[in-house]
């Protein structure tokens, strides 16, 4: 007696395979292998995983889950928002065009309900330009409920932008306040 190999087999494997990982996308080689046997193909989990590799199938990447704003016991790392134009943060992205040029951009989101109430850019930003840019929300959606907003970059030029506007307190130092 000796063994027969059985490539026909082989191939009718390898297409119910790859239509089992197109209908079932989130399962893996070992959840493909126990469909297979429950449908009744008698495999084992090794030969399913070595068509798998052969195949170049994968799992697509898992998306990052969003992180929390606080703790589950309600200890504060950021303020949490508790209704709109409660707590808005204030970010400065910064980048490059084709052409080398630094670009800056000035984002202010609304923490609560994650709208971004504004983009401003320019290659060069000022407190005057950070002014200008904030001003305008404050009129059209009134003055934030808690005088708090959320810093995450440059924590002393917004503190001083921010006195500024009246929302804290001291005065305000315009030379002081650029972005190079």
């Amino acid at each position: 007696m000796t063994y027969q190999s059985k490539d026909r087999d082989e191939d009718a494997l390898r297409h119910d395979i790859i239509r089992l990982a197109k209908m079932y996308g989130r399962y893996g080689y070992r959840k493909i292998a126990q469909l297979l046997r429950i449908s009744g193909w008698k495999v084992n989990h090794k030969k399913v995983e070595r068509i798998w590799r052969e195949e170049g199938l994968q799992l697509p990447e898992r998306h990052k889950r969003k992180r929390r704003l606080y703790h589950k016991d309600s200890s504060i790392i950021r303020m949490r928002p508790n209704g709109p134009n409660h707590v808005w943060a204030v970010d400065f992205v910064h980048d490059k065009l084709s052409n080398n040029r630094p670009y800056k951009m000035l984002t202010v989101v609304d923490e609560y309900t994650r709208q971004a109430l504004a983009v401003h850019v320019a290659h060069k930003m000022s407190a005057a330009d950070v002014l200008e840019a904030l001003y305008p929300l404050i009129i059209t959606h009134g003055r934030l409920s808690s005088p708090q907003i959320m810093y995450h970059f440059l924590i002393e030029f917004l503190e001083r932008a921010v006195s500024c506007l009246g929302l804290g307190e001291g005065g305000c130092d315009y030379t002081a306040l650029s972005i190079y």
